[in-house]
Order: structure tokens, then C-alpha cells, then sequence
């Protein structure tokens, strides 16, 4: 790592914890402040190593979904400053309260340069054991989602990408912390402030830079980069996508919503799905051809003005008069899940009429963190006035009045709503899948839910008041279930960080984390303060990368969800194989990519 690996003390005050790294002899011809204060940076204390070990270690327990080495190394290097900023405190506040003024301390040689030895090479060895063990947890992981596991020895290259996370992370701080000396030191001379009135200035400063700096520079300068990236993203068109020349979708030659300004989600949706002769084909029955409907940013100059053409397209397709109207508030960049979108139209053979509406740039995590409201206030818009033009349609002919929402899409779909009762009181039928735990009226269903029913899996007023959950198809409500119209289906998986995911997570242990684990979560995972908030927080990262029925991925659970909510009548269980045959084919090509 160094020219020279000897250790040696700080020779000025009792530093006695601290091991320092001597300056390499290539770097003594450069001797000055500049460089003796960054070497200085590498300056450890012992007792901050054993707790960045302890805390490394902490962050290899299991967490919802299989983790590969570099989300883990990212993950531990956190934990790693994290605990390493503890055990530097404690530390401190020891020697300063408990040990300053004994007659024993300092400790004589040899014992404090044993010490000094002793702790970073424990700390390893104990990371290599920890991390020989957490391959096996993984592997155990892997299997409850169907995913391929661990290797043990390509599971220790964590601890090296750990070391190097760690390590930057300790540096920053250190020269935040070196700022505030300066400072303190300035005013001190110029002023002659006291030290401690300085040293409170000093802080002051420097946060107010460094909050001013992250949020006035860095997270206003990264959004605008992205928003900017993305923005390009959403001029090109995936390959194999065309423009549609059935008048039923936007985007075509008829549509008043021209296909260059649907955005890549937006000619996605209406450019996919199955024409009416390929319906009667995997259903066996007669079939339409449904109706997609789709407004883009560029559509249209404001929101306001975007639910004009949607309002425009679904008159001209003739949307009111099919059996099935679909309002699908989307993600971020406008994404509707496809596998959704062809379930309900092989239900329904066609008979259908699905619309949606872009109102971002950004991917559903940007816009998750960015901003919530956009999302919420642009599902309220569209479900407002798509239900407003809906409602003065004949009501013995108009079509059922459906909601559907996936990931962002569900908070976005659950705005327009302050309360269960006036989301039944809208729709005839509303499936929810992959809810954010922000989500407002999940948790406030959640919370009341039915006492000794699980957070995984609750059980509201006993399923009399027309919402409930299911953690995997076996488990969502069949015929014969007592569920009255109309009904809301919330669909979440236990292994489900979009789900899972809260701030809270921090400092507070969960009820779902109390209970009996759900069927594809490790009964292995314990919580673990700030640590299984930033494991969870991995953990969205491959949130859609795991199999099918685990995590994010909700494959062809949809079509069961939708067969509950909204199923017509006589339907068989053997229809619904036969179209689940047909779904598993059509997902091969079309999705689901989010």
C-alpha cells in the first residue's frame, strides 16, 4: 500500500489511539504542509478500525434479495465510515471522561503498539470469516427467488471494494473537519474570537457550504444532467418499434397525438399488444382490437392540455363505448408495464381501452427521490378527468371505470384518492402492484389492519370492505371468496424493497421484520440500526433483476390480479390457463422492461 509499512505515533498531545502511516520516501523530497496533511488523511484511529470492522461485518447479514459482490462492497464501505465515525467518537468521549488524569494511562510500550497491530489485523480476519459466511447466506437467498448464487472466494473481492469505499469516506469527513480548524483558526486571529465561539462558527460554515454545495450544486446540477440524458433517451425508439396504422392506438396516422411525440415508454405501449385476429387465436373466441391510448410530454405544452388530447383520443377511438376502460397513471419516464397491459386484453378479448399519460423525463427512482408530487398530482389529473368525461357517458352503457398502477405508478394512481372509500367510490375496479411504502393510502390501510394479520400480508375489516392483499398468485382471492364490488387488489411481494424501503427503516425496527418471514424472504435477515436501511437501499438497485414472482418482478401474477378484480362472467380456470399460455409467450418479446 505504502513504501514503507512502519507505524508510528503522532508525537504532540496524547494520541496514543492513533496509528499514522509513516510518508513514503518517494514523497519526502515533497515535503511541505500540503503533503503532510494529506498523507495525514490516512491516519487511523484503532478504535474507529474495530468499530468499521464491527459495522462492515453488521452489513453482511442478509437482506431481501441476493446481493452481488459490488452492491455489497458499496453497501459495506458505507457501513464501514459509518462505524468507523462511531467507534472514532466513543473513543474520544473515553479517553476524555473515563481515562484522562489516571496515573496508568497512557498505557506503556509495548502494549499501545501491539494494540495498534492487533486491531486492523483482527478486523481483517474477522471481515474474511464474516464474509465466508455471508456467501452462504446469499446462496440461501438466491434460492428462496429462484436466482443463481455465490461463489465464496468471488464474494471476498467485497472486502477490497469495501476498503476503498470506507476509505474516501473517512477522507471527506477529515477534510470537512480540517476546514473547520481553518476557519476557526482565521477567526480567531483576525477577531480574537475564543475557541469555542470560533470553533461553533467554523461548524456552521462549513455545513451551510457543504448543504449548499449538495443541494444547491450537485443534486440540482445532477437532476438537470439527467433530466437532460434522459430527455434524449426519450427521442429514440427501441428497435422493432414502429408506428401503429390501427386507428385504435395513438401515435397513428389518425391520431391526433403524432407518434414523434409519444416519448420511447410511450411508442412502446402503443406500438406492443396483440391485434384482434391474434386474440381470437390465444383465446379462442371472438376478439377487438383494443384501444391504446397515449399522450407524451411533447404531446401537448401542459399537463392540462395533455388530458385535452387524451380526452380528444379516447372520443375518437371510441374508448367509452367498449367494456373496459383502463386509466394506467405510469412511472417516471412514462412506462406501462406490458405484461399488464396484455393480460387485461386477452381477459377481455379486446373489448378494452387502456390510457395513459407521460409527465417526466426520469426514471421512477429519480423521480421517487426528485419529486413525489409531480407523480401524485399527475395520476390525480388524469384519473380526475378521464372518470369527469367518463361519468357523462349513459351509465347502463358506459364501460367499467378500471385502475391500474405498478411501482410509481401506484402512488402516482393512489393521489387521486385522500381515502379508500372514494377510490371505491370512483372506480369499479383498481389493482395496485409493487406499492412504495411512501404511498399514503397503503400505509394508512396498512396500519389498520385486521390485529394479528402480518404487514406482508394483512387483512383489512376481514375483506368486507372491498380491499386485499395477496404476496404471490396462490394467494390471490378466487371465486367464491367473500369480496364485495368494487374491489381493490394491492399485490406485493415479501422480498419487494420498493415495497419495504422507508427512512424509517434507520432508526426503527419494522412489523414486517417481527414477523414470520413471507415466502421468498430469508428467515436469516435481522434489523440492524442504519445498517438495514442502506442493505434495503441496495437492494433497489436489482429490485427487477431477480426472477419472476420475487422482488420487483411481478411477471404474470397479473393476470390472476386482474382475473380477481375484474373477470367476466363464466369464466373458467381453464380460460385462464389458456391465456396465461399465450401471456408467457408474449412476455418473451414485449417486456417487462421498467
Amino acid at each position: 500500500m505504502v513504501d514503507s509499512g512502519e507505524l508510528t505515533t503522532s508525537d504532540s498531545q496524547p494520541q496514543e489511539h492513533h496509528l499514522r502511516l509513516a510518508v513514503p520516501a518517494s514523497l519526502e523530497k515533497f515535503d511541505n504542509r500540503f503533503t503532510e496533511w494529506a498523507w495525514g488523511l490516512l491516519k487511523l484511529d484503532f478504535t474507529g478500525i474495530a468499530f468499521a470492522a464491527f459495522f462492515f461485518c453488521w452489513s453482511l447479514t442478509p437482506s431481501l434479495l441476493p446481493r452481488d459482490w459490488l452492491f455489497q462492497g458499496l453497501i459495506g464501505g458505507i457501513n464501514s465510515a459509518i462505524g468507523y465515525g462511531v467507534g472514532t467518537a466513543i473513543g474520544w468521549a473515553v479517553e476524555r471522561y473515563l481515562l484522562s488524569g489516571r496515573r496508568w494511562w497512557p498505557l506503556p510500550e509495548p502494549v499501545p503498539s501491539a494494540i495498534k497491530v492487533f486491531v486492523p489485523v483482527a478486523s481483517i480476519v474477522a471481515a474474511i470469516i464474516m464474509l465466508v459466511y455471508a456467501a452462504g447466506w446469499q446462496r440461501e437467498i438466491a434460492a428462496l427467488t429462484d436466482a443463481e448464487g455465490t461463489t465464496t472466494s468471488g464474494y471476498i473481492r467485497t472486502l477490497g471494494l469495501s476498503l476503498l469505499v470506507g476509505g474516501l469516506l473517512i477522507s471527506i469527513w477529515r477534510v470537512l473537519h480540517d476546514l473547520v480548524k481553518l476557519i476557526a483558526r482565521q477567526l480567531m486571529r483576525r477577531f480574537h474570537w475564543s475557541r469555542s465561539v470560533a470553533n461553533g462558527v467554523g461548524v456552521l460554515v462549513v455545513t451551510v457550504l457543504f448543504f449548499m454545495l449538495v443541494d444547491g450544486v450537485l443534486v440540482r446540477g445532477i437532476y438537470a444532467a439527467t433530466n437532460s440524458i434522459f430527455s434524449l433517451q426519450n427521442s429514440t425508439t427501441r428497435d422493432g418499434v414502429v408506428e401503429p396504422q390501427d386507428p385504435m392506438k395513438s401515435g397513428s396516422p389518425e391520431s391526433a397525438a403524432p407518434w414523434d411525440t409519444l416519448g420511447f415508454e410511450g411508442r412502446n405501449f402503443v406500438s406492443r399488444g396483440l391485434d384482434a385476429q391474434e386474440l381470437e387465436a390465444a383465446t379462442g373466441k371472438p376478439a377487438m382490437d383494443p384501444i391504446r391510448v397515449y399522450a407524451g410530454l411533447e404531446s401537448a405544452e401542459d399537463p392540462e392540455e395533455r388530458m385535452d388530447l387524451v380526452i380528444k383520443e379516447l372520443e375518437r377511438t371510441g374508448a367509452f363505448q367498449r367494456k373496459v376502460l383502463v386509466v394506467i397513471p405510469t412511472t417516471g419516464t412514462g412506462w406501462v408495464n406490458p405484461t399488464a397491459a396484455q393480460a387485461i386484453e386477452l381477459v377481455h378479448g379486446g373489448d378494452t381501452a387502456l390510457v395513459a399519460s407521460q409527465y417526466s423525463y426520469l426514471p421512477s427512482w429519480i423521480s421517487f427521490l426528485a419529486d413525489q408530487e409531480k407523480a401524485q398530482a399527475a395520476g390525480r389529473l388524469l384519473i380526475e378527468r378521464v372518470h369527469e368525461r367518463w361519468l357523462q357517458e349513459p351509465e347502463a352503457t358506459r364501460p367499467k371505470f378500471m385502475v391500474y398502477g405498478e411501482s410509481l405508478g401506484v402512488m402516482a394512481g393512489a393521489g387521486a384518492f385522500d381515502t379508500l372509500q372514494a377510490a371505491r367510490d370512483t372506480a369499479d375496479g383498481i389493482l395496485w402492484v409493487g406499492p412504495p411504502n411512501a404511498t399514503q393510502l397503503w400505509r394508512s390501510i396498512e396500519k389498520r389492519r385486521d390485529p394479528g394479520t402480518p404487514e406482508v400480508a394483512p387483512v383489512y375489516a376481514d375483506g368486507l370492505a372491498g380491499v386485499r392483499f395477496a404476496d404471490r398468485s396462490e394467494d390471490i382471492p378466487a371465486d367464491g371468496m367473500t369480496w364485495p364490488q368494487p374491489r381493490v387488489l394491492f399485490v406485493q411481494h415479501p422480498s419487494d424493497p420498493v415495497v419495504w424501503w422507508s427512512p424509517d427503516l434507520m432508526f426503527n425496527r419494522p412489523e414486517w421484520l417481527k414477523e414470520v418471514p413471507g415466502f421468498d424472504r430469508s428467515p436469516s435477515m435481522k434489523w440492524f440500526p442504519v445498517v438495514t436501511f442502506w442493505q434495503v437501499s441496495a437492494d433497489l438497485g436489482n429490485a427487477a433483476g431477480v426472477p419472476d414472482g420475487h422482488g420487483h418482478n411481478y411477471g404474470t401474477s397479473v393476470l390472476d390480479a386482474w382475473i380477481s378484480v375484474a373477470q367476466p362472467e363464466g369464466w373458467t380456470a381453464a380460460e385462464t390457463e389458456r391465456v396465461r399460455s399465450a401471456l408467457v409467450v408474449a412476455v418473451k418479446s414485449e417486456g417487462p422492461e421498467k
